[in-house]
């Protein structure tokens, strides 16, 4: 939840979004100047608009497309936002193409990405390779490993020779992952029901975990996590964690691999486990209410409720909400009494990088297509 009054302004420029009209049109060689966010990587303007349509406070943006000659800033998509919901300039510039974030729109939370990138490189975030005839036989591996969000083939004429035929698998979070996770008084935070953390499986399965236990060393990444069993379902969901130690005091939740040995030790305040593969974990941790607990950033929205309950059911029924901060009349700044903050991050494939690369071909997994095979 955001308690500094510099912020307030920005969380009134997310509401806009849910008040202004839907506009999918994408205007080539144009620019919207400034007012910049950030920016990420995609291969494609379509692409650079669904992460708009997914960041919070997105709601234009620019991308510059390989065909800009101007220096070397290709497949940047620079997210931008204003107080007015709308570009402040807009000028002609070569080589990019501009657009407007679709959260006005009617739009499928999970996006199909079928594009295919000749020449196009995805380099980092590789979790597995091996070869395979061609990139369609790659992109059906991508689409059927769980833990594959998009790929990089190298084709038949690629130099040096020895690695030709070669199918990158890479991983990006496709969970929701709260940014910050604290504690505070007169705060409750939880998540929506309908979260989605883990794949669908047929075979339900219990975690493993290990009270007042830590597994030090092999550390891989470090993430906020409200529980024990949310940092599992973090763990099941990273293809290189082997195991997990989770901190209840900073909240933190330690993903590592060490696929040959596991050794713990005793400590008060951790509890460490295994990842769950290929079962159906409990999810019965995303239905609890965190009391004295943000989840402080990535607010979409607030609206004045009367109790955390109503704030929960509220974000659950919002197809856009993945978790929420609920301010009850014992916060310390009645300012902020009632408020709920209405939360959600990017979680559609993102590459951490995107490179023009000769004779390899990139693409994203067909999970989220009618058609996958």
């Amino acid at each position: 939840m955001v308690i500094y009054l510099t912020l307030v302004g920005l969380l009134s420029v997310c509401s806009l979004s849910f008040s202004q009209e839907c506009n999918q049109e994408l205007l080539e060689n144009e620019d919207f100047p400034g007012t910049d966010i950030i920016f990420l990587y995609s291969p494609d303007a379509e692409h650079c608009q669904q992460l708009c349509t997914q960041h919070p406070s997105c709601l234009f943006f620019t991308f510059v497309r390989a065909d800009w000659t101007r220096d070397n800033r290709h497949f940047y998509c620079y997210l931008k936002s204003t107080s007015s919901g709308q570009p402040n300039l807009r000028t002609p510039l070569l080589g990019v193409t501009s657009g407007f974030s679709l959260k006005p729109c009617t739009q499928d939370p999970l996006p199909c990405l079928s594009q295919v990138y000749q020449n196009v490189d995805f380099p980092g975030a590789d979790y597995r390779a091996l070869f395979t005839a061609d990139y369609e036989e790659c992109q059906r591996t991508c689409t059927q490993d769980p833990a594959c969000q998009f790929f990089t083939f190298v084709n038949e004429v690629f130099t040096p020779e020895k690695i030709r035929y070669k199918c990158h698998l890479k991983f990006s979070w496709a969970i929701p992952r709260t940014p910050i996770v604290e504690r505070k008084a007169g705060v409750v935070s939880g998540f929506s029901h309908k979260t989605q953390i883990t794949s669908n499986f047929d075979t339900a399965c219990q975690g493993k975990l290990f009270p007042s236990t830590d597994i030090p060393g092999n550390n891989i990444q470090m993430l906020p996590a409200a529980s024990p069993e949310h940092c599992q379902a973090l763990c099941s969901a990273h293809p290189r964690c082997t195991y997990f130690t989770y901190d209840s005091n900073a909240f933190s939740c330690h993903l590592k691999n060490n696929p040959n040995e596991m050794v713990t030790k005793a400590k008060e305040g951790g509890t460490s486990g295994l990842p769950a593969r290929f079962c159906q974990l409990d999810n019965s941790w995303v239905k609890v209410a965190h009391e004295g607990v943000d989840f402080r950033g990535s607010d979409i929205r607030y609206e004045l409720m009367d109790d955390a309950d109503t704030c929960q059911r509220t974000c659950t029924e919002d197809p856009n909400c993945q978790f929420y901060t609920y301010a009850n009349e014992s916060f310390f700044d009645r300012n902020y009494w009632r408020r709920c903050y209405l939360k959600r991050v990017i979680t559609m494939p993102a590459p951490p990088k995107i490179t023009k690369l000769v004779n390899v071909v990139s693409g994203f997994s067909q999970k989220n297509c009618a058609a996958a095979i």
